[in-house]
């Protein structure tokens, strides 16, 4: 398993993934439609969207329907013969602090039919040393109290269960458990898979 930055020759492989029922966001499966519109209309500018560890692009809509400033981040494609799913890393320089509006630092999706095999775990783990060199000492990373696949991915990726708590309006006003991952000072995380 490898994270990879989208390049110009993968976008047709990441919509067909789009058009089998994979998307990149679990809390808005219309996302997908969204982001085929973008790969037909302008793949260079959807795949240069992927990267903005500056925070400089445009807002981000949230499950409210609300649009904020995008926080510094990065997406990355998890990729095992072919396109996975997605992950992401958001931020605050500086802080550790959650940017206002996201439930955690990362967010994923496996596609439906790759589900089970790791590949979720193994992206978390991935991820893990791009967010401490962004300054991160360890990242928050939140679900459904019910959601127990996830759970265990969180914990396999090292997580500590930090506490449950409901979540802002904004960020989709469900009940949520949250949990940490303490990033080391060599760089954080472990495990299998590499990002590029």
């Amino acid at each position: 398993m490898q994270l990879i930055a989208p390049t110009l020759d993968l976008p047709a492989g990441y919509g067909a993934a789009l058009r089998r029922g994979g998307s990149p966001d679990n809390l808005r499966p219309a996302v997908a439609a969204q982001q085929l519109a973008q790969i037909a209309g302008d793949p260079e500018g959807f795949c240069a969207g992927f990267d903005d560890p500056r925070g400089q692009g445009g807002p981000v809509t949230r499950p409210d329907g609300r649009r904020v400033a995008r926080p510094p981040s990065i997406r990355r494609w998890i990729w095992d013969d072919g396109i996975c799913g997605t992950i992401g890393l958001r931020w605050q320089t500086g802080t550790e602090a959650l940017p206002p509006g996201c439930p955690g630092h990362v967010g994923y999706a496996v596609v439906p039919w790759r589900r089970g095999e790791g590949l979720a775990t193994a992206a978390l783990r991935a991820v893990l040393p791009p967010a401490r060199a962004v300054g991160l000492r360890w990242i928050e990373v939140t679900t459904d109290p019910g959601n127990a696949p996830f759970r265990r991915v969180i914990v396999k990726a090292g997580g500590v269960f930090a506490a449950p708590d409901p979540l802002p309006r904004a960020t989709g006003g469900r009940d949520a458990v949250h949990y940490r991952i303490a990033l080391s000072a060599e760089g954080g995380g472990g495990g299998t898979g590499s990002a590029r």
